[in-house]
This record gives structure tokens, sequence and C-alpha cells, in this order.
């Protein structure tokens, strides 16, 4: 079993334009926005995952 924790290429990409971006710019603003979108619904899905497979655990041990 391997484990990934790689960051997304969408969220690598965003980062990479904001580096280009004065701090506190309106580009700078828009684009902080949207990174925040995307990294919440990539670690709401990680602990969904990790959800279902501490559930699928569970399962396993109170079947045996």
């Amino acid at each position: 079993m391997t484990i990934d924790n790689s960051v997304p290429e969408d969220i690598l990409k965003i980062q990479k334009k904001i580096s280009t971006y004065e701090i506190g710019s309106r580009n700078y603003k828009k684009y902080q926005k949207i990174l925040v979108k995307h990294i919440k619904s990539f670690t709401m899905s990680k602990r969904v995952n990790s959800n279902i497979k501490t559930i699928e655990n569970i399962k396993k041990l109170s079947n045996n």
C-alpha cells in the first residue's frame, strides 16, 4: 500500500502564478481566493478518503 502525499498539479500552478504578482495587488488577492478553494477541496477529499479507509478497517476487524 503506497501513500500519496503529493500536492496536486493545479495547486502548484496557482502557487507559481501567485509568486509572480506583488503582494496585495488585485490579481494576487484573486488568485489567493482561488487557491484557498482548491486547497479546501483537496483537504476535504483527503479527509473523506481517510474516513472511508478507517470505516473499512473497523468492519474488517469486527468481522474477524
